[in-house]
């Protein structure tokens, strides 16, 4: 006998008595199935509803071939009845986020003819794969006509169509589905063919926000809120863009100007701090005296960039091997080897066993890393032959 599912008739439905029709060990658990349920199956992109059966905890649930099974942390007794009662929270945000994507796959359908061909709801965002590409004007009339429809207030509407109706009816997922079909209608947004949980109006779902886009398989793949998960991050948004202003001593609308301005000063530096260590590096080859030997230094704080900019210019003209190292001996060395006459890639596999690293390039350098410590690292130069 297939579990009654009374979340299709009621969403608000919190609180329910039914029969433990069996209970059997699980996984981390025990498998419970009801003659009537509100707990809805994980299914269709939507996440299970968590609560609790009497005592026990309903940590998942699932469906297969009609049965509805609740995965409990605690054993139920067979043929007994028992109160469940839904984490309402999680179920009314699942509504929420549920029917805003109906809205917004609607008016895309309407208004491009892309389908919905991928769903998820995760714990903060909601994705939708569309099958057709949108560029970013397109998504701004999406979600205005969006927002419009909440704004509306229009009905949720769910149906049983008979399968003469349903042939003759025009809704998205319109696909071969066994047994009865149910679709749901957001006023003049959608029509669809859904078995999740939504809210009763279009009003309840708050605000219908696209956070992101990008192109995925040909189509385009957004990330949405909805509802109450768009309020949590209008308010997030809002601290971080006033704590941002308050440091650059800006008004919020002007965070995008004064950005720019940052990046621009920030970028002038970088190149006038590059031309300082340039000179500085050249300085520091020039003192090293004797082109004949194998040079080791260890230098503070050095990119990966300042090491390769050094290392090539203490190896000009030299003919051993050059070596800068910049790091710690407990958090490791990153270092640059570079020779003009030597074969460095056999001497960097060398390197790299004597002083457990890792790393590669091409002649005339090498870069990557070590664990090895500063003074097993001198002594593995002080130990090779003078070039």
């Amino acid at each position: 006998m297939d579990t009654q599912r009374l979340y299709y008739n009621d969403s608000y439905l919190c609180t329910f008595e039914a029969t433990v029709l069996s209970c059997t060990p699980a996984k981390n658990g025990y498998a419970v199935v009801l003659d009537k349920t509100a707990f809805f199956p994980e299914g269709g992109g939507q996440p299970a509803d968590s609560g609790t059966l009497g005592c026990a905890e309903v940590v998942d649930v699932h469906e297969k071939d009609g049965i509805i099974t609740h995965f409990t942390n605690a054993p139920l007794q067979a043929g007994s009845t028992v109160t469940g009662a839904l984490n309402w929270a999680r179920r009314f945000d699942h509504m929420q986020q549920h029917t805003g994507e109906h809205i917004l796959s609607g008016i895309v359908n309407s208004l491009y003819g892309w389908d919905n061909v991928g769903f998820h709801m995760g714990a903060d965002v909601v994705t939708v794969d569309f099958s057709g590409p949108m560029d970013s004007a397109a998504l701004a009339k999406a979600e205005q006509l969006a927002n419009q429809a909440v704004y509306a207030a229009a009905p949720v509407c769910v149906s049983y169509p008979t399968a003469r109706q349903l042939q003759a009816m025009q809704y998205r997922s319109k696909k071969e589905i066994a047994g009865q079909v149910r679709i749901v209608t957001v006023g003049t947004s959608d029509k669809c063919a859904c078995c999740g949980t939504h809210t009763a109006t279009a009003a309840e779902v708050g605000i219908i926000k696209i956070l992101s886009a990008q192109n995925y398989k040909g189509g385009v793949r957004i990330t949405m809120v909805s509802g109450g998960r768009a309020f949590a991050d209008y308010c997030l948004k809002t601290a971080q863009a006033n704590e941002i202003s308050a440091a650059l001593s800006v008004k919020p609308n002007q965070l995008t100007a004064a950005f720019t301005r940052l990046k621009e000063e920030t970028a002038a530096l970088k190149m006038q701090l590059a031309a300082v260590q340039t000179n500085l590096f050249a300085k520091t080859a020039a003192l090293l005296g004797t082109k004949d030997a194998n040079v080791c230094l260890f230098e503070d704080n050095l990119s990966p960039d300042d090491l390769r900019r050094l290392c090539l210019l203490v190896a000009q003209g030299r003919s051993g091997v050059s070596a800068v190292f910049s790091g710690s001996d407990t958090a490791g060395y990153k270092y640059a080897l570079a020779s003009e006459s030597l074969d460095i890639l056999s001497f960097g596999k060398s390197f790299h066993a004597a002083c457990s690293g890792r790393g590669g390039g091409k002649p005339p350098l090498l870069q990557g890393s070590c664990t090895a410590t500063k003074a097993q690292i001198e002594q593995y130069f002080a130990a090779l032959q003078p070039i």
